[in-house]
């Protein structure tokens, strides 16, 4: 049993979650939340690997895509869009949770100026005096925003790596003592969710055609050095 209030009905049976391309940040350790960097070169060679694929997987014609109004969001859904002949529906309340004073700092620089609050988000417990976003209320207005969609039969989330963390945790029912159950996405990574009796289920989780299919270094952003990857 959890004490989350209930989700409120949703106007789509299936959702993808896919997380943005790469940026230099990514690489870097700095947490980006609401900041907006742009993609790197190898962040836009994930997008144009990836689209297709995903592409492949939806129906013509019974398919949203909605997408962070960050830009590095919008770069990537935009290939999607582009090969599915739909448009996009920008969406603020798909940003990146928001980091408070932690925003363009390294994983480093945030452990040696705030060490209890990095010690506490490494064991993911809740962040004092960070200011920004409570993780809650990630998940509440990411959930808000898919509430309000035109009735599809798949809607593909375009958003970022704490945002898709919370949302899923948000539609599967997960207490905050069970924050980061799951692997964060990767860059461009994505994962689908279905709904099954009353309740959503996991069906596929951190998919897509890497790292093989990117040259060698060039990787998926390992979650120990991408900060916003278990925001």
């Amino acid at each position: 049993m959890t004490d989350l209030p209930p989700l409120p009905a949703l106007p789509v049976s299936r959702i993808v979650l896919w997380r943005h391309g790469r940026t230099e940040w990514n690489v870097t350790g700095r947490f980006q939340g609401q900041l907006d960097p742009p993609l790197d070169e190898v962040g836009r060679a994930e997008i144009a690997r990836s689209a297709p694929l995903l592409a492949a997987g939806l129906p013509r014609g019974g398919t949203v895509v909605l997408s962070s109004d960050l830009q590095r969001a919008i770069d990537t859904a935009t290939a999607l869009t582009h090969i599915l002949g739909i448009h996009l529906l920008p969406e603020p309340r798909l940003r990146e949770h928001g980091m408070g004073s932690w925003e363009g700092l390294t994983r480093d620089e945030v452990a040696a100026r705030f060490p209890d609050q990095y010690a506490a988000w490494l064991a993911g417990q809740p962040v004092v005096d960070r200011g920004g976003e409570d993780p809650a209320a990630v998940g509440e207005r990411a959930v808000a925003a898919l509430a309000d969609l035109p009735a599809a039969e798949v809607a593909v989330v375009v958003t970022h790596g704490g945002t898709a963390g919370r949302l899923m945790e948000r539609l599967l029912g997960l207490h905050p003592s069970q924050r980061r159950l799951f692997a964060p996405l990767a860059n461009c990574a994505w994962s689908e969710l279905v709904v099954q009796g009353n309740r959503w289920r996991l069906r596929r989780h951190n998919l897509a055609p890497f790292p093989d299919a990117v040259e060698p270094g060039e990787s998926a952003v390992a979650p120990e050095t991408d900060a916003d990857a278990v925001a």
